[in-house]
């Protein structure tokens, strides 16, 4: 009678061999009003397949040529009837209490926009390899760079999606730190540490690739008329600074990992 249809949005692109982990993480959810959209990017690997067996419990899904993650993201919410909506990347999975926890908490507290909890990174094998460094952040610290949510434990109401959204295109990896900015511009966020994703390590994943959403969150800043004075750029040029190091480490965390 109180359950809130939750819209979750999956873009994917020939992640065939993560596809169903992340489509069982969602399927298994104790939460039973979910709306589960899926949208592949014309995937050349056995995605489409593996997306035909799925299909009986999917409400929509389609493969087809978009202009990459960002584009996927946005078609899939321009379907969604949710009041409450997130996305989960298709080498990612949830935790199976996640959704029911999140719109708990969302109902128990109407005043906040987003609700984000904490996510472990793990390896291609699903291995544990750390923590998502989540911690409480606000408008302010993120216009100063301090961003800590995780993508994949991160749940919003609709109503705010239509106020601000729909993600810029122009973003490829800085799309969900402008969405964190817009949200928190007009309605509160709160950290809720409470394990609800993983967030997947492996050598195709763009996390691997150097910081490279500083850029793209210094077009936020500028765009919003930041200082060029003001702490997310000194954080901007020590991450460039220190990016061969964090690479390194996160390859080393791979690596390893796939020796044990």
């Amino acid at each position: 009678m109180n359950q809130p249809l939750v819209t979750i949005v999956t873009p994917s692109y020939n992640q065939a061999r993560f596809l169903p982990a992340t489509l069982d993480s969602v399927l298994a959810q104790t939460y039973p009003n979910i709306e589960y959209i899926v949208m592949d990017g014309g995937s050349t690997d056995d995605s489409p397949a593996i997306l035909e067996r799925y299909a009986p419990r999917l409400a929509h899904w389609a493969s087809e040529k978009d202009r990459g993650q960002t584009d996927a993201i946005n078609k899939g919410f321009a379907r969604a009837n949710g009041e409450i909506l997130a996305w989960l990347n298709s080498d990612d999975t949830y935790e199976p209490e996640a959704v029911a926890e999140a719109v708990a908490f969302l109902q128990a507290h109407p005043e906040i926009g987003l609700v984000y909890g904490d996510a472990d990174f793990i390896d291609e094998h699903g291995q544990r390899l750390g923590r998502f460094p989540a911690a409480q952040t606000d408008y302010a610290r993120l216009r100063r760079g301090y961003v800590h949510i995780p993508q994949q434990a991160a749940f919003w109401r609709a109503s705010l999606w239509r106020q601000v959204g729909p993600l810029d295109p122009e973003f490829y990896f800085a799309m969900d730190y402008d969405l964190w900015v817009r949200l928190a511009r007009v309605s509160e966020l709160r950290y809720h540490p409470r394990h609800w994703a993983n967030f997947r390590l492996h050598g195709d994943s763009k996390t691997m690739v150097a910081d490279s959403a500083w850029p793209e969150m210094l077009k936020v800043h500028r765009r919003d008329g930041g200082s060029p004075l003001a702490p997310i750029v000194f954080k901007y040029h020590l991450r460039r600074i220190l990016a061969p190091l964090v690479t390194a480490r996160r390859r080393g965390r791979v690596r390893q990992a796939a020796k044990e």
